[in-house]
């Protein structure tokens, strides 16, 4: 048995305050009956409703993906583009991504049931490192790149300190390829760190994020976390 507001969270209807929140405006009932105070335990054969919508209760599955560039972060899209959840045919679970990654930007992307696995590692406390791969126009110099260590005021806010390495230089085609990780995940951030140094991004590709890698995968191929790979990641979203 676990609380409802817990139970609401790992079904994906939202967030355990906001669960509250429904719950208190009485909007959630259990077994027919609404339910409007909190401490209220539910177990898997419990009928519950938010809204009058049956929520289900699922078995949490957790999927590591390659997302492949021109593909939305979403699991529908109405211009009718591809998602990410259309590489999951098979899968029988109510899956969804967990965070973004632009249109254009390919690599690691976390899928899952999982509301309180994908709260935990969206919340601005909870941010594990995230890998990134960019090749960029330019070739910078340490004391050019230096500014992404310091942290750069971005949209009015200072990015967090972030740690590089430069994989190669192409002086001909003046073009570099530098990994970068970082410890947020504002919107277009990379993309924004970059043309802060006067070094756009041509193309960029997440790697890794906290333990777990890319690894062994191909663009639009994916592959379930292990218990461990799961225990792990929430380890670090929690530092």
């Amino acid at each position: 048995m676990e609380r409802l507001q817990k139970v609401l969270a790992h079904c994906g209807v939202a967030s355990r305050r906001k669960s509250e929140e429904m719950i208190l405006e009485g909007r959630v009932s259990v077994n027919g009956k609404k339910v409007k105070e909190l401490g209220i335990k539910v177990g898997s054969n419990d009928q519950i409703e938010v809204d009058g919508v049956p929520v289900y209760q699922e078995q949490h599955v957790y999927y590591l993906f390659y997302k492949p560039r021109g593909v939305i972060s979403a699991v529908s899209d109405d211009k009718n583009r591809t998602v990410v959840t259309d590489y999951f045919p098979g899968v029988s679970e109510r899956i969804f991504p967990v965070g973004r990654l632009d249109y254009d930007t390919s690599g690691l992307l976390l899928l899952t049931n999982d509301g309180e696995f994908a709260n935990i590692l969206t919340h601005p406390k909870h941010e594990v490192p995230k890998t990134y791969v960019a090749k960029i126009k330019g070739c910078p110099t340490p004391e050019e790149l230096r500014p992404l260590t310091k942290g750069l005021k971005i949209d009015g806010r200072k990015t967090a300190p972030a740690r590089y390495k430069v994989i190669s230089n192409d002086h001909v085609k003046k073009t570099s390829v530098i990994e970068l990780t970082i410890h947020e995940g504002r919107n277009h951030q990379v993309k924004k760190m970059f043309e802060m140094i006067k070094f756009p991004v041509i193309k960029l590709k997440r790697e890794k994020m906290g333990s777990v890698e890319l690894t062994g995968l191909r663009p639009g191929q994916y592959r379930e976390l292990s218990k461990k790979e799961v225990s792990q990641i929430l380890v670090e979203a929690k530092g």
